[in-house]
């Protein structure tokens, strides 16, 4: 065996590194080994197989896979335990590995397999080292017989032999058997994106979902379906089409006229960012159940703070639309339910469609805590049905609201199996911050919170109708994260927490580890003593804390882009979070949690006369936001039906008692 590896070594380096050594010489290092060899006489009668050449080649090229698969599949010192002292491990030496390598190699090339082990190799260096052992047996199982084959036939089963490994590579990478494997980040979010894009214009598009968790809510794909089937559409009578145009003639002219091919709704903004996001998100889901096409009016505060949604389209309002700027009200003589007051509209049909108005304006705001009646009942959206424009403003997540109407349930439940997953999967649609506020977003998660191995996000907005002191809300928020585990308790002479039993705690220790924690609140003083405690002191669990603040504010001003640019850029920091403790009320973390698919921990409102709640915190039953404005369903009935009590998939909320929130 000495003599043929060196025989074939000398041989080997009297050739160019780019030339292949012949069959010959392979043939005559052989044959010379063999010669020396004493050959028994063969018994009559019997045939002794005798040990060619190739033969001879085959036992090495087994050898050498059993030897790569020792080597692929040894595991990397710092990632597996140290083997027990009772066992004697041998390393194969370097120099014997290399000459099986080259002998191998050599004979291969000129049989036409050197692109199977080739192949093989790769198989085994693509896998993370805990799947090598496998991927690299798998491929040895089809190899052996291959090379049997080719031995018995020669050079043509060459190609045979490739093309059946070719086969048992594809298996191997197969999702399958791929179970254990990184995940590959879902670009198009399930089917929800469309890839009809380009990336530079809209970078978060494509690269927030390397960021966010994989969704908990499968994507239905009838909602898939019907969001292709509104890019259509919108494509066709969006702006600068010359269906747009004739629809635009027919609203100066005055008059509804007959049901036009394309209808549509204009959104129009109010209240803050988080307000804005939520009836947007509501009026698309409204839309999308009426075959609307919707029309964004973008004031000077928004301009670039999303994206495009719909390829080959616009939803901005032209500037050129003659109402936008019009002062409605919910006493406005344009308002729907103005209109059924003074029989403008009626129930009865009475009034066909080419003599309404030329649009309606549909007031969908907060109104003492209610939305205004004659909004969501059946009867309602007929009537509403007849018009081709349609005006609405709303500061509310009305989508709760119409799974209410009769006419659109059927609908919904073919979009939302799961009825939890509304705003997730629309939102995650619809709202791709813009290259400004995504930039913000990137480069604080990047350089604070990528590094980390776990993030907690903690969001505080005080309302002013629930006005809290800080100290009493700082405790609040200490209570909540120590009683579930969120933060690790500091050394010193701190009373211990009451720590309530986790399911997800596990007995691996924690020491060295680092948690991030993300505050995001328009005052500072909730960073600055939470990060003054896990500066200077040491934790009992030995995690490492950091804290970090992207702004601070002060107060709130939405007629700023730039606030609105870091606002949005900290609704989406937040969804990036693992964990999350959210103030009630607020409709920034409803959009945060939400678009990250996480039930948050939700800070328990408080009794004011005490100034404490004996829960500090709690986990709301879906992710959905809550509608604190619920419709009335007065209508032309006399009494106002509490949904909750007839709707199984509808709940109160936690945070808001009389509010409404979708439920699975």
């Amino acid at each position: 065996m000495e003599q043929l590896l060196g025989a074939q070594q000398h041989s080997h380096s009297s050739l160019s590194p780019r030339t292949p050594p012949t069959r010959p010489h392979l043939q005559h290092a052989a044959s010379n080994r063999f010669r020396d060899h004493h050959q028994p006489q063969p018994h009559a009668g019997l045939k002794i197989l005798r040990i060619t050449p190739p033969f001879f080649l085959l036992l090495l090229a087994a050898v050498y896979l059993l030897a790569s698969v020792t080597i692929l599949s040894a595991p990397a010192p710092l990632l597996r335990a140290p083997r027990k002292p009772d066992r004697l491990v041998v390393p194969t030496p370097a120099p014997v590995i290399s000459r099986f390598r080259l002998l191998v190699a050599q004979r291969t090339r000129n049989m036409g397999l050197h692109p199977v082990l080739q192949a093989m190799e790769a198989a085994g260096a693509r896998d993370p080292p805990e799947r090598r052992r496998g991927a690299v047996m798998a491929v040895l199982l089809a190899a052996l017989p291959l090379l049997l084959l080719l031995f018995l036939f020669g050079a043509r089963a060459a190609s045979i032999a490739a093309d059946a490994l070719a086969r048992a590579q594809v298996k191997q990478q197969s999702p399958r058997n791929a179970s254990s494997s990184p995940r590959e980040p879902d670009r198009l979010l399930g089917g929800l994106l469309s890839p009809d894009f380009d990336e530079p214009a809209c970078r978060s598009r494509y690269e927030g979902s390397r960021r966010w968790k994989p969704s908990p809510f499968p994507v239905s794909p009838y909602l898939v379906r019907k969001l292709r089937q509104y890019e259509a559409n919108h494509r066709r009578c969006g702006p600068d089409t010359p269906r747009y145009r004739e629809a635009m003639a027919q609203l100066r002219s005055g008059r509804n006229g007959d049901r036009g091919e394309c209808r549509y709704v204009v959104w129009l903004p109010v209240q803050g960012l988080g307000n804005r996001m939520l009836s947007l998100v509501s009026t698309f889901l409204y839309a999308l159940l009426t075959a609307r096409v919707l029309l964004v009016h973008e004031p000077p505060e928004m301009e670039g703070l999303f994206c495009e949604p719909f390829p080959g389209t616009s939803w901005l309002l032209p500037a050129s639309f003659p109402y936008k700027d019009v002062r409605f009200g919910s006493e406005s003589k344009e308002s729907y339910v103005t209109m059924l007051q003074n029989n403008v509209v009626r129930y009865d049909g009475g009034n066909a469609s080419s003599a309404l108005p030329a649009y309606v304006y549909l007031h969908l705001e907060n109104m003492n805590l209610r939305l205004q009646s004659h909004t969501f009942c059946e009867e309602d959206h007929r009537a509403l049905d007849g018009f081709n424009w349609m005006v609405l403003r709303s500061d509310s997540y009305f989508a709760v609201a119409l799974f209410l109407v009769p006419t659109y349930r059927d609908e919904l439940e073919r979009m939302f199996p799961s009825k939890g997953s509304v705003f997730h999967h629309l939102g995650r649609y619809l709202l791709h911050p813009g290259n400004p506020a995504w930039g913000i977003a990137q480069r604080f998660f990047d350089g604070y919170l990528a590094g980390a191995d776990q993030r907690l996000g903690v969001q505080v907005r005080i309302v002013w109708h629930h006005p809290v002191p800080f100290d009493v809300m700082f405790d609040q928020i200490l209570r909540c994260t120590r009683e579930h585990r969120l933060l690790p308790q500091l050394t010193g002479s701190e009373p211990p927490a009451i720590v309530r039993p986790s399911s997800n705690t596990t007995a691996t220790s924690k020491a060295n580890k680092v948690k991030a924690v993300l505050v995001v609140s328009l005052k500072p003083e909730y960073y600055d003593k939470l990060h003054g405690m896990y500066y200077n002191n040491a934790t009992a669990s030995g995690e490492l804390v950091t804290v970090y603040q992207p702004s601070h504010d002060q107060d709130q001003h939405t007629e700023a882009r730039a606030h609105n640019e870091r606002a949005l850029a900290e609704i989406f920091l937040l969804s990036y979070c693992d964990e999350m403790v959210t103030t009630s009320w607020s409709t920034f973390g409803y959009v945060a949690h939400a678009l990250a698919g996480l039930r948050p921990r939700l800070l328990a409102p408080l009794d004011l006369s005490k100034m404490r709640s004996d829960v500090a915190c709690v986990r709301p039953a879906s992710i959905e936001p809550c509608l604190h404005s619920p419709p009335s369903l007065v209508c032309r009935r006399k009494q106002d039906l509490d949904p909750v009590a007839h709707v199984p998939f509808l709940r109160h909320c936690e945070d808001v008692d009389f509010g409404l929130k979708l439920v699975d």
